[in-house]
């Protein structure tokens, strides 16, 4: 006798979504000491490097492809979308390293200590000013992709529920989008 087991793969841009929001939310966070306290502040600012690093892998055949075409033909908002995300991996890269050099819990935590520079703390506030802008310029790019995955992964699945309850038990229920769902509720 066999037995078959139906595996569910997750869909890479389903992964790749549910990345992006642990970033983002990780990143505005961590943007403010303030709020979570230095220690806070400083492991999710480690726990973001491992996730760009995460992101990238996500991501690789578009930057090796994008990379060898970047010179040639290449549609313009693919070129800028690869000089932002050069730029932003670039702040990023700064903004962490920094983070490190003047760690006042989380390395010491690890039993290493550096010297203190007044230097490594403006370059790290700057670059935390600059990772905002540069985020925002990001989302912006990103825009239609990331209304899209949000009504696909967060709202269909959220309203799933109530439409089913309208529909009769033996016919399947209507794939509405928010535009549909809005009409429908006027």
């Amino acid at each position: 006798m066999t037995t078959t087991t139906k595996t569910h793969k997750t869909s890479p841009v389903k992964t790749n979504f549910l990345i992006d929001i642990a970033i983002f939310v990780a990143f505005l966070v961590a943007l403010e000491p303030h709020l979570t306290g230095m220690t806070i502040h400083e492991w999710l600012g480690i726990a973001f490097g491992a996730a760009i690093v995460a992101h990238l892998v996500l991501h690789w055949k578009w930057l090796v492809a994008t990379t060898k075409r970047f010179f040639s033909r290449l549609p313009g908002a693919t070129r800028l979308n690869y000089v932002l995300n050069a730029l932003f991996f670039i702040n990023m890269t700064v903004l962490i390293f920094t983070g490190l050099m003047i760690s006042e819990t989380a390395l010491p935590a690890l039993g290493i200590r550096l010297g203190e520079s007044g230097g490594f703390q403006r370059l790290h506030t700057l670059t935390a000013d600059w990772a905002l802008y540069l985020l925002a310029l990001h989302v912006a790019l990103h825009w239609r992709w990331i209304v899209t995955t949000t009504n696909r992964y967060v709202v269909q699945p959220l309203l799933r529920p109530f439409r089913n309850r309208r529909q009769p038990h033996n016919q399947p229920a209507a794939a509405l989008s928010l535009p549909a769902l809005e009409d429908a509720q006027s």
